[in-house]
């Protein structure tokens, strides 16, 4: 790949030359690279699962830009070169990351990134059996990344499970014992 600086031959041309090159614009400037052709080799199964994830994203990205208010919100954290498009794809794309779970008394505070913003994080509170207590939504804590579940009471020997979720639905499950 060649980047192509003040050269008035190629200031309009843009396209494949004799089967080798193409030559493309991207954020004003020109790019001249190798044609790429189809792969002859056979997928792997990771690289299918990624063709279906892209999938789902443009799909996922198609629908929701259709909202004004959603299709501003992502338009103000494009770059330069990119879209509201692009960065809906983006989000569809990642799931929002649990980085911490930590007890304050009977307060179950979970601290959850993305990179775009987390939507909703649900706590299930269980016993040392499994069986499911309770289940809550938690409340976002002013600095925009912790969030706070009130629990009734968080029994010794069993767990709490925490499922945060983006605003296109990708959802991240983390459990943690409780001592």
């Amino acid at each position: 790949m060649a980047i192509v600086k003040d050269n008035l031959l190629l200031q309009s041309v843009e396209g494949t030359l004799g089967n080798q090159f193409t030559i493309y614009k991207r954020n004003g400037q020109i790019i001249i690279a190798k044609k790429r052709g189809p792969s002859k080799n056979k997928p792997t199964k990771k690289q299918l699962e990624a063709r279906y994830k892209m999938r789902v994203a443009a799909a996922y990205a198609k629908v929701i830009i259709q909202d004004p208010d959603i299709k501003a919100y992502y338009k103000s954290l494009a770059g330069p070169g990119q879209n509201a498009y692009n960065m809906a794809v983006k989000d569809a794309y990642k799931s929002p990351e649990i980085q911490n779970i930590q007890f304050e008394d009977e307060t179950v505070v979970v601290t959850a990134k993305e990179e775009f913003r987390v939507a909703e994080v649900e706590v299930r509170v269980h016993d040392a059996a499994g069986v499911m207590l309770e289940r809550g939504k938690a409340v976002l804590g002013r600095n925009g990344v912790d969030w706070y579940y009130k629990a009734a009471g968080l029994p010794a020997g069993g767990k709490v499970v925490v499922v945060a979720v983006d605003l296109p639905g990708n959802g991240t499950v983390r459990e943690i014992r409780v001592e």
